[in-house]
């Protein structure tokens, strides 16, 4: 085999995967529905400002024998964003004053989606 064409084959094509974060929630027992309303409103409003994130939506349940009444999920363009968006001061604040007095457990599940896919079109 040619070496230039060699090369060409064995260099590694460099492409982000994209993050897909989903956070499903527990709400504590005193959490009303107007305060799921609230906490939604908070969730667009705070983590849109916070630059990693290419889009968010959060939901509350349609049937009510669902465990998970409350989700969150975010796009980020790579698992990077993602570090820097869990660290990011907005973030923290968020998680303290709307997550942790509302909900008593979690579940987090993360995705690789489709490099370089773009997240509107999705």
């Amino acid at each position: 085999m040619d070496s230039h064409l060699r090369r060409s084959i064995e260099t590694p094509i460099s492409f982000t995967l994209m993050v897909h974060h989903i956070v499903l929630y527990r709400l504590k027992p005193e959490v009303t529905p107007a305060r799921v309303e609230e906490m939604m409103m908070n969730t667009r409003m705070q983590l849109l400002k916070i630059p990693e994130v290419l889009s968010i939506k959060c939901g509350k349940r349609i049937d009510p024998e669902t465990d998970w009444p409350f989700f969150i999920a975010i796009d980020f363009e790579s698992m990077d964003k993602f570090a820097m968006f869990r660290e990011d001061s907005i973030y923290v604040k968020f998680v303290e004053e709307v997550i942790k007095p509302n909900t008593e457990d979690s579940l987090v599940l993360d995705f690789e989606m489709d490099p370089g896919k773009d997240v509107r079109f999705s």
